[in-house]
């Protein structure tokens, strides 16, 4: 029995070792790495470290909803929503690239530099997927369109948006370059967030019986703003901001206080022309497209 029990311990201790005399791996631990060179291989390994890197860039409220939306987005990119070009199926596939782009534009405030530009690129490789008998590109009509999508989801009076659209919109079968495409909506996304500071200062001024504000307290506070985007130099859109931001206290109280001294009769100033001048005050100082 004692010398069976020796055969049959190294029977099973050779049964560990490889022909080249080390021990071998395990059964267990070889499915766990031919499992993990699988997820690799398939892409899931990277897909899942973009998904958390995105949600580190955007620190969503909701985490997990975010990573819902964003895995189902994640199926619009793939070869086979890659745009085959059928007519009949084109305009709804524009639609879902359009509604990803501007998904992923939002991750990011464009105040976050570095991810908003990554986010811009991202968007721009989608719009610009090809089908099967297109050249890959983004076309002036689809980024004319996706500046649409922006201006009217952020809720911006279509008077106030208009102006600044024919400014740098692009022909619709013109080409249009990273550059061109970042410049664009950078500048969207700034005028959303201007018109709406626009809009809290006028909620300053107004009368709360009226709803309207005295037209020449309201005109003495866009002179000021005027003044303070004059003042800067800069041509970057994101520079705009920060120059109304140093309207400090003072000096707006010190333009009311004028205005009310020398105020003679005249007609109130309603919310949509305070917002549509100052909006106005942006657009003059946004460069063309070409």
């Amino acid at each position: 029995m004692a010398a069976v029990e020796k055969r049959r311990l190294a029977v099973a201790q050779a049964a560990n070792f490889t022909s080249s005399g080390r021990p071998g791996v395990s059964r267990a631990a070889a499915t766990a790495e031919s499992e993990e060179d699988f997820l690799r291989q398939v892409g899931v390994t990277e897909m899942l470290r973009a998904a958390l890197l995105k949600v580190l860039e955007a620190r969503p409220e909701e985490p997990i909803a975010f990573l819902a939306h964003y895995f189902e987005n994640m199926g619009l990119r793939s070869p086979a929503n890659g745009g085959a070009g059928e007519p009949p199926g084109q305009l709804l596939l524009q639609q879902q690239r359009l509604g990803r782009a501007l998904w992923h534009l939002r991750l990011a405030h464009h105040s976050q530099r570095t991810a908003f530009n990554n986010n811009v690129g991202v968007a721009y490789e989608c719009l610009s997927a090809s089908g099967r008998k297109k050249k890959p590109g983004l076309d002036g009509r689809t980024y004319s369109e996706l500046l649409k999508r922006i201006c009217r989801d952020g809720e911006a009076p279509e008077e106030v948006v208009a102006p600044l659209l024919r400014k740098i919109q692009c022909r619709d079968h013109e080409a249009v370059p990273l550059a061109v495409f970042r410049a664009g909506m950078l500048t969207c996304f700034v005028l959303l967030e201007f018109v709406a500071r626009a809009g809290a200062l006028y909620r300053l001024l107004e009368d709360p019986g009226l709803a309207v504000a005295d037209r020449h307290v309201g005109q003495a506070v866009l002179d000021t703003l005027e003044g303070a985007l004059q003042a800067s130099d800069d041509t970057a859109p994101a520079r705009y901001l920060e120059a109304g931001s140093r309207l400090g206290p003072d000096s707006l109280a010190l333009a009311m206080d004028r205005a009310l001294v020398a105020r003679r009769p005249s007609a109130p100033m309603t919310r949509e022309e305070f917002l549509e001048k100052a909006a106005a005050l942006f657009i003059a100082k946004v460069k063309p497209v070409g």
